[in-house]
């Protein structure tokens, strides 16, 4: 292991974390009004609808699968020692890598095309949307050029992934790997790092709990008898305003 290697792989990723958790900590306390996408749907969301969508569904898919992978590496082998549901993983990860790719381009597009999202773009949503370019492109050239990722995944990166954080760094696999391979692993390390001063910390609090929650009432000049029953299909509980 060289000098260069300690300072990707070991320095790199704590002072990642540390930025990271103390970063995003201190812009939500201090300036909780900040955390949002700052949606530039209202200036133009025509063209931007086959960016913006893709993107999410994309990046949220590649993000889970890495994050099984981490968290679960021998469900993940035992899943791929079937060649089967080997190719079917890796054809979907490399798909939603695709769509990724061609909706950051098309946003960065669209930011450069028009003049009323030129002037809402900060040095920072170009620099965090080059960064994820970057991430998807290596992303790709290491799914076709070193076959079977999730696989190596799991029996190399994940134990690495591990041992940092549980402030035992061994880094003899993560050295031993292709340049490429090293190029996406420190990419991801400075995106975590850069994470809490970009848009992309919305993400920390999206509204999920909207995927269970009762459906929201709207009363719009409608009968008020029937749209305030208890008993009826658009709510679970009976309305206090009764």
């Amino acid at each position: 292991m060289t000098y260069l290697d300690t300072l990707l792989f070991v320095a790199l990723p704590y002072v990642a974390i540390v930025v990271f958790l103390v970063g995003t900590i201190g812009r939500y306390t201090t300036a909780g009004f900040s955390i949002t996408s700052l949606s530039a749907q209202f200036l133009e969301g025509r063209s931007g609808f086959w960016g913006t969508v893709p993107f999410h569904i994309g990046i949220l898919i590649l993000f889970l699968g890495h994050l099984f992978i981490f968290l679960f590496p021998d469900l993940a082998l035992l899943w791929n020692s079937n060649p089967v549901r080997l190719i079917i993983h890796e054809g979907i990860a490399f798909t939603f890598g695709l769509v990724v790719l061609v909706a950051i381009v098309g946003l960065l597009i669209r930011r450069w095309t028009h003049p009323r999202l030129r002037m809402v773009t900060s040095p920072m949503d170009i620099a965090i949307e080059l960064m994820l370019l970057f991430q998807v492109v290596l992303g790709c050239w290491v799914a076709l050029g070193y076959r079977w990722g999730s696989s190596w995944f799991a029996a190399d990166l994940s134990p690495y992934l591990w041992s940092i954080l549980s402030l035992s760094p061994e880094t003899d696999a993560i050295a031993a790997m292709p340049w490429v391979i090293k190029l996406h692993v420190v990419g991801a390390f400075i995106i975590v790092l850069i994470f809490p001063f970009t848009r992309l910390v919305h993400f920390l609090v999206a509204p999920l709990h909207y995927l269970w929650r009762p459906y929201q009432v709207v009363m719009w000049y409608w009968d008020r008898k029937k749209i305030r029953r208890a008993d009826t299909a658009w709510q679970s509980t009976r309305p206090h305003n009764n």
